[in-house]
């Protein structure tokens, strides 16, 4: 089990805790956690990533271990830490303006 922290806005939307709980199939990567979020959480499919492309909103950015991943590869595994569930996927809302 992949522990992930939603932001705000998408715990409302899926009507969730500030953590949840997915279950990976395989190595565990950004893919394949997001695979995981919107099967479990159908909602909230789209809000992480386009529909058609599968690529990162703009908006959204993910880290784990104290690193933001949200540049790397979708396919690179996470973080020991993380797959082990010591530490949390996160996932935040950007914030951009001036």
């Amino acid at each position: 089990m992949i522990r992930v922290v939603l932001p705000g806005h998408l715990r409302t939307l899926a009507q969730v805790g500030a953590e949840v709980a997915v279950d990976v199939k395989g190595l565990a990567t950004q893919r394949s956690v997001i695979d995981a979020i919107e099967a479990r959480y159908p909602m909230l499919a789209g809000t992480l990533r386009d529909r058609a492309t599968l690529r990162r909103r703009p908006f959204v950015r993910f880290f784990a271990g104290g690193q933001d991943l949200s540049h790397e590869p979708p396919d690179s595994p996470l973080p020991a830490n993380v797959t082990t569930g010591l530490e949390a996927f996160l996932i935040v809302g950007a914030i951009a303006g001036g």
